[in-house]
């Protein structure tokens, strides 16, 4: 599908609308990708500079965290001004030049906006917080204390404790469901809408492709500020907030993913289309995630595709699990679109949180390619990288210093990017990195996965190739999952191809069959199975095979 969009200059261009339709995403967390002036944060020149690997790993597009101006109480995800570049990560020329090189290398561009909440340095809560009758006086979620000078009801704060923090100013509380610094915007009021669909506007003008859109389903709060019912036991998990937390001991129907929110969801899809922009959407919800995130991608004038924590979560997802969530999308959210991820800048990355070896890491990662949806890859994922081990006494993150020891924060998986194995802190910058270079990371180094063509580094682009050789992979239908043990068994299909899919997720070995006709192997690259000439299959500890024939 494509359609004429009207760019900055003026002039008309052609674009494909559903490009972001079973793209592979590269998320890049600015602090730690690359530090071009020698001050140890890494910066928006320093993302110039590397984009080319991104591109040589085929991508289609990059996700950067966010880099607007910020106090940075909780590293730029607490915004103080949403339409210009905080000066550590250099300045809107800077991004720019960020932009020019990304077209050149055929790579769109997301920017990750916080639209929920902003640093309570904003002039907007400045002003708002002043008085209880000035212009922005109702721009935030404000209450008043119970009789007894609790807060006005039992919400509570993913970072630990209430959801609500007391201001001397106006003798009222407001509501923060992340750190007390980053109050929430209050999303029953229209100016607030529209000043946020400004910033949008702005971003646009300048030229990015769309966005990552942190906490989509935190914008709305119940108007009546009604208490959250308490949760059953059993059904408490720790997707959105770690165990310790507990966040996890209610069932956050009134805080949260309110039904108004849509009406916010359908005004920003009319401002981005006239830009060919998509939106993904990142749904925080322990029990409805996966619904939430069907009803925010069910339509063309909602969002294109959002992600849930299903693939985030922290036991090794097996064969029936994959099946169990591909099951619950296809029941939920048959009309939208699912965005995946297996590691990001909030959880400990799935090298370290599943256990996994080398040829685990090589099997996860091609299923990642074959499963309908499209794809986000963390930073330094494509190397295999662990988890780092950050000591107590150079923590930067306040969930990790409020949490220490039973839950350590998300330092670990925010370390620099490792690039070259024997240049100072591992060619991340000169300077002294605001975390410390992990040396286990460092002798995975990109130059040193370069050099030798049998690395993860280059199966995950042999990988991305061939999901991108197949429009069946990229956004053809998929059979319902078969899961037998560890055997799990699909088809994707197009116009003019079915492609056979099976992957052993476990350490013993399985058998399969390949389906009659004339299939052709697809996954000899990534040392896939071979099928015998009867069409059976012996696939060892994380093995998988791949084939292909023509439709019909």
């Amino acid at each position: 599908m494509t359609s004429q969009i009207m760019n900055t200059k003026g002039s008309t261009q052609a674009i494909d609308a559903e490009w972001w339709r079973g793209a592979v995403i590269y998320q890049i967390y600015p602090r730690s990708f690359q530090d071009s002036n020698g001050d140890g944060i890494g910066d928006l020149a320093g993302i110039t500079q590397r984009l080319q690997h991104i591109a040589s790993l085929g991508a289609d597009a990059v996700w950067i965290s966010p880099f607007f101006t910020s106090p940075m109480k909780d590293f730029g995800y607490d915004v103080s001004d949403y339409c210009d570049v905080d000066p550590m990560f250099g300045t809107l020329e800077d991004f720019d030049a960020l932009m020019a090189e990304a077209e050149k290398l055929g790579l769109k561009v997301l920017i990750d906006l916080v639209l929920s909440h902003t640093s309570d340095q904003h002039p907007w809560f400045l002003e708002s917080r002043a008085s209880k009758d000035n212009p922005k006086a109702d721009w935030y979620v404000w209450a008043d204390a119970k009789p007894d000078g609790t807060p006005p009801n039992n919400w509570l704060s993913i970072f630990g404790g209430s959801g609500w923090e007391w201001d001397s100013r106006r003798m009222q509380y407001y509501l923060h469901n992340f750190l007390t610094t980053q109050p929430d915007l209050n999303f029953h009021n229209p100016d607030v809408q529209e000043a946020l669909l400004d910033v949008a506007r702005f971003w646009l003008e300048r030229g990015v492709n769309g966005f990552r859109l942190d906490t989509i389903n935190f914008y709305t709060h119940d108007a009546e500020l009604r208490d959250n019912p308490a949760l059953d036991p059993a059904r408490r998990t720790a997707k959105t907030a770690p165990a310790v937390n507990p966040y996890n001991w209610q069932e956050h129907v009134y805080d949260k993913s309110r039904p108004e929110n849509l009406t916010f969801l359908r005004k920003l899809r009319a401002v981005m289309d006239p830009y060919g922009a998509a939106a993904v959407g990142e749904v925080g919800d322990e029990q409805r995630g996966l619904e939430i995130l069907g009803e925010y991608t069910s339509g063309p004038d909602l969002m294109n595709m959002c992600y849930a924590f299903e693939l985030l979560s922290g036991d090794t997802p097996t064969a029936s699990y994959i099946k169990e969530v591909m099951d619950q999308i296809d029941d939920v959210a048959a009309d939208g679109w699912a965005c995946w991820a297996y590691s990001n800048h909030d959880v400990v990355r799935h090298a370290s949180r599943w256990r996994l070896q080398d040829n685990s890491m090589r099997a996860f990662n091609t299923l990642m390619m074959c499963l309908r949806g499209s794809v986000c890859i963390y930073q330094g994922e494509e190397l295999g990288l662990p988890e780092a081990d950050v000591p107590y006494e150079a923590l930067q993150d306040p969930y990790g210093i409020r949490f220490w020891p039973e839950f350590k924060g998300r330092d670990g998986c925010r370390t620099p990017m490792v690039w070259e194995a024997q240049s100072e802190n591992a060619g991340f910058g000169v300077g002294h990195p605001w975390l410390p270079v992990s040396s286990a990371q460092a002798a995975m180094a990109v130059d040193q996965q370069e050099a030798d063509p049998e690395t993860l580094l280059h199966h995950y682009r042999r990988a991305i190739a061939l999901r991108h050789a197949h429009a069946a992979l990229r956004f053809g239908d998929q059979t319902p999952l078969e899961a037998d043990g560890d055997l799990l068994v699909f088809t994707r299909a197009s116009a003019d191809e079915d492609i056979f899919c099976a992957f052993n997720l476990g350490y013993g070995e399985v058998t399969t069959q390949l389906p009659a006709g004339n299939w052709q192997n697809l996954a000899a690259a990534l040392s896939g199975t071979e099928a015998g000439d009867d069409g059976a299959i012996a696939l060892p500890a994380w093995g998988y095979t791949i084939y292909g024939r023509k439709a019909g």
